[in-house]
């Protein structure tokens, strides 16, 4: 990796939106059952857990996107 750059590529377009992913995942954690851990450490979570979360919220995410392209293109 060059110097200087992160090694996380998960950038937001809209920085503000981090707080509402953050509480999206809360969410759909609380509606499978998953407990996040407090401490924010996953590594004792299991890959099944956190993939079905990570799923859920982009399921989510592409039924908001297309709930509002639908509402821009029936008007």
């Amino acid at each position: 990796m060059a110097q200087g750059q992160s090694s996380n590529s998960n950038t937001l377009v809209v920085p503000q939106a981090s707080q509402a992913l953050e509480q999206l995942k809360y969410e759909v954690a609380q509606e499978l059952g998953i407990q996040i851990p407090q401490d924010g450490y996953y590594g004792f979570m299991a890959s099944r857990d956190t993939g079905a979360i990570g799923g859920h919220i982009t399921r989510r995410l592409v039924q908001i996107a297309e709930q509002q392209l639908a509402g821009k293109f029936s008007r």
